[in-house]
């Protein structure tokens, strides 16, 4: 990783050089809040859109020059290029999506289906489908090219702040204000997966590039970290002080990088556990895998379990005790005790709500007592 690119309700762009004694860069322009930032593929271009109702696409370098496109009548919430670098596709509180040319600057065409503000929309890594997420409680699919929509998923229980392709460009994630993640088959247009590990909205979330990891972050302040071929948490971070409201992994998946309420910007490595899994990036599955495995995941609710990173030493120790053990056994016998960590958590929080029931029985009981006792007397 390089660069990276910061947007502010300060209504200024920042440039971060991931080298040492490399300075930021400040870009001025946007007469109102940065709501959302992203590279081209290239990375020579910069693109934003902001509260000010615009779109900028910036050059960046130290001149800070950037170009505008209007077209918008509402706070500009996601912009995105697509895989090529040559279309731009915008998401507005006007209701609407909106695909530009690049190189032409010019506006093309919009997307008008949404009857309430469109959080955020995305290109499919193929170019072809676009996904958007709105406060109407839908995520769209759209086809590029006829201009048509060719499905909405409604089952999220609140507004659609976030959403995502799969690297494979098989299924979609999204985010909502009722606390879950929710993946869907775009090809079946059927439920994948459904997490309920938040206890607060979830703003944001990204796919690691090799399709095997999801990173979400939410209001309750913390980024987690889920394994999506074994569907179940990974890791939950902490470090932002409120709200965390955005995240994303690098193109290498190497970093990942979040900002918060806290004025905060935070890089993280990511140091998947190599005693686990394989590195994504030295063993790249081919798509047809991906989308199978995924495929037959089933629905499945889960609450949070907490789990901590291994240390290199223990690392070594369970390498060398572990030897003689295959590798599938080993992970099938950490699937069921992820599991079984799961249920004992879950019965835990049922125990707990049993015995304050019952506390709260007691105290009625008694209270009830002693009214019919002054009712006596």
């Amino acid at each position: 990783m390089k660069q990276l690119v910061s947007g502010s309700m300060d209504a200024c762009l920042m440039i971060w050089h991931m080298k040492p004694h490399m300075r930021a860069y400040r870009f001025v322009g946007h007469k109102d809040a940065v709501m959302c930032v992203n590279f081209s593929p290239s990375g020579h271009l910069v693109a934003s859109g902001s509260r000010d109702k615009t779109v900028r696409i910036w050059v960046p370098n130290l001149k800070g020059e950037s170009t505008v496109f209007r077209a918008h009548t509402g706070t500009v919430r996601s912009v995105h290029f697509s895989s090529d670098g040559q279309s731009l596709v915008t998401a507005s509180d006007d209701k609407t999506l909106k695909v530009w040319t690049v190189h032409r600057q010019k506006f093309l065409f919009s997307f008008t289906q949404h009857i309430n503000w469109v959080r955020c929309a995305k290109f499919s890594p193929d170019g072809r489908l676009i996904v958007s997420a709105s406060d109407d409680k839908t995520v769209k699919l759209w086809d590029k090219t006829s201009r048509e929509c060719v499905h909405s998923f409604c089952e999220h229980g609140g507004f659609v702040n976030y959403v995502d392709f799969h690297p494979s460009g098989t299924c979609i994630a999204a985010a909502g204000t009722d606390n879950t993640v929710k993946l869907w088959d775009v090809r079946t247009n059927r439920l994948l997966q459904h997490y309920q590990l938040h206890s607060a909205v979830v703003n944001a979330l990204s796919f690691h590039p090799s399709g095997n990891y999801l990173i979400t972050a939410s209001n309750d302040s913390t980024l987690k970290i889920l394994d999506l071929m074994e569907g179940r948490l990974l890791y939950t971070l902490h470090g932002h002080l409120g709200p965390a409201t955005c995240v994303a992994f690098s193109r290498s998946g190497e970093f990942f990088a979040s900002g918060g309420t806290d004025e905060q910007v935070m890089v993280w490595k990511s140091n998947f556990d190599v005693t686990d899994y394989e590195d994504p990036l030295r063993t790249q599955r081919s798509a047809s895998t991906i989308k199978d495995l995924i495929g037959h995941l089933p629905e499945m609710d889960f609450s949070e379990v907490s789990l901590r990173m291994k240390s290199q030493d223990s690392f070594r120790n369970s390498q060398a005790e572990a030897v003689t053990i295959p590798a599938t056994v080993t992970n099938t016998l950490e699937h069921i005790v992820g599991q079984l960590d799961v249920l004992t958590q879950t019965v835990s929080i049922l125990e707990q709500r049993l015995t304050l029931t019952e506390d709260r029985l007691k105290q009625c009981l008694e209270n009830q007592q002693l009214i019919m006792q002054s009712k006596a007397e």
